[in-house]
């Protein structure tokens, strides 16, 4: 059957069928079979995602068939998302390399970088920016760009993740100006006041992680896994946080499905929960100055 495909848009089409077929899974940047396969075999052929519909019938040579046709019996037969195949990903429209240490950006909290995180911030300065559990240092990237007068800051208990994320500081020239700290949440980061601490950390609750596809446990158990109820790392989070905000600052913290299990767990404690245009949830902002006042709270709860 191979044999009768020729053009661009036939090994697309049969791509997304195998991938059917096979009953792949999907949300590595991509929700689709058809979106999938359409990135792989551009990337293949080095071109675009964008390429013009209207070129997808040229037919390939010889060298690019085969070469279409083993990338996508290697996301088949791998299981692995299509990020770590081709080891590029995009993040508030920026490209940035990845592979199995760091998750694949997939935060809508990129929507909140867009904006820079108004109206939540109030047209505050912003001096100073955190990204906790950073992994590949998208956001905190992404951050740079948005406010690039600003000192950024990105942090990460794991040096596997802190070596994909120094790949991508200086993939975007950013050395001199992005700081990294090693660091298990605030344990290892000097006191100073950050204006916005953001964080995408390990939320996954424990019944999630039994019922991950084999896509999303190719990625490091250590940057999904939190426990029982998903809030293992939110907990101490919160505790510590206040005294890394200055007054006017805000924690932006993204918990996905665990948003049930911390609204219920610190139902006192302030939090606005995001809308997103572009889909996604499970992201709240929290304001430093009631993170500071419900402190002793925090800490009574989580000491239960």
């Amino acid at each position: 059957m191979l044999k009768k495909l020729f053009t661009i848009r036939d090994f697309i089409r049969w791509g997304s069928s195998e991938f059917n077929r096979h009953h792949l899974s999907f949300g590595h940047g991509f929700t689709t079979a058809l979106d999938e396969a359409r990135y792989l075999v551009l990337h293949t052929l080095a071109l675009p995602i964008d390429w013009p519909d209207n070129y997808l019938d040229c037919q390939l040579t010889g060298t690019e068939r085969e070469q279409v046709i083993d990338i996508l019996k290697q996301r088949v037969n791998s299981r692995q998302p299509a990020a770590y195949i081709t080891h590029e990903s995009w993040f508030c429209g920026l490209k940035f390399y990845v592979d199995e240490r760091v998750l694949v950006p997939r935060s809508p909290i990129a929507e909140l970088i867009s904006n820079q995180f108004e109206p939540w911030i109030g047209g505050q300065p912003v001096n100073r920016i955190l990204d906790l559990c950073s992994g590949s240092g998208c956001i905190a990237i992404a951050c740079q760009y948005a406010f690039e007068a600003a000192d950024v800051c990105a942090s990460d208990i794991s040096a596997d993740a802190l070596e994909v994320a120094a790949i991508n500081r200086s993939e975007h020239d950013l050395d001199e100006y992005l700081t990294l700290y090693q660091s298990d949440l605030f344990d290892d980061i000097p006191a100073q006041q950050f204006d916005i601490i953001v964080s995408n950390p390990p939320y996954v609750d424990a019944e999630d992680m039994n019922a991950l596809t084999a896509e999303f446990e190719c990625e490091p158990t250590l940057g999904l896994a939190a426990g029982d109820d998903g809030l293992l790392l939110v907990n101490r989070m919160l505790a510590q946080a206040g005294d890394y905000l200055s007054n006017h600052g805000a924690l932006f913290i993204e918990v996905g499905n665990s948003q049930a299990a911390m609204m219920e767990k610190y139902a006192f404690l302030p939090m606005t929960w995001v809308e997103f245009e572009y889909g996604g949830g499970g992201v709240c902002c929290i304001q430093a100055l009631d993170l500071k006042q419900h402190q002793k709270m925090i800490e009574s709860v989580n000491s239960l």
